[in-house]
């Protein structure tokens, strides 16, 4: 009967439980359970399980450029990184607000390293979260104006609960990625969350948001 069971939570997909029921089986532990405790533990085990895979998936997706996370973080005097304003921003409050994040400050002090940090917080909130290259992404999204799919990635882009844009303002806009920029501005208006890595504080991005729901970090 048990291996039968085993059998039947595996075909099922239920690979908590399975692990669960197998692990307790094999130890000999199910004599110290009720049955409504033994019921419970496979539940836990199976939500514990789907919900680590959908964290795991969720940072996939997202495709980070390094691995980072808040714990990780360098909260030195030298660094100028304010511990207050970042745990705040860790609880994510800023994405279900549809707030927006600028992390301003000169080359290799970490600006993408907390960027990155937030959006695998955000994941782990159970928010969709995506990174990208600024000159990547408008070079993609040139070449999707010319074949076609604009919309479609405009559409994927507004499906993210959280865009990464890391370097933004090192190369100058064209009016073509200016235009797209609106756009992608103009979409995620009360409908999402965009984090902004730049070492130009007078980009246009920057003055757009001035005055808005925003916050700002500036170090290094």
């Amino acid at each position: 009967m048990n291996e039968a069971t085993v059998t039947k939570m595996k075909q099922m997909k239920l690979n908590g439980m399975h692990n669960a029921f197998k692990t307790a089986i094999e130890s000999g532990k199910t004599d110290h359970y009720t049955i409504d405790q033994f019921i419970s533990m496979l539940i836990d085990s199976e939500w514990d399980e789907r919900h680590n895979r959908r964290i795991e998936r969720s940072i996939k997706n997202a495709r980070f450029h390094y691995k980072s996370n808040i714990e990780s973080l360098n909260f030195e005097v030298s660094r100028n990184l304010d511990r207050t304003q970042i745990l705040r921003l860790a609880d994510c409050e800023f994405v279900t607000k549809n707030q927006n994040v600028l992390i301003t400050g000169s080359t290799g002090v970490g600006k993408i390293f907390l960027g990155t940090a937030l959006g695998y917080q955000a994941c782990i909130e159970g928010f969709k979260v995506s990174y990208f290259n600024t000159s990547k992404l408008f070079a993609k999204l040139k070449i999707a104006k010319a074949d076609g799919s604009y919309l479609k990635e405009l559409a994927k882009l507004e499906r993210q609960d959280v865009l990464i844009l890391d370097d933004f303002g090192l190369q100058a806009l064209d009016g073509q990625n200016r235009i797209t920029l609106l756009e992608i501005i103009e979409d995620r208006h009360n409908n999402g969350s965009i984090i902004v890595t730049s070492q130009n504080t007078r980009s246009g991005l920057v003055r757009h948001y001035r005055g808005e729901n925003h916050s700002r970090c500036n170090f290094g």
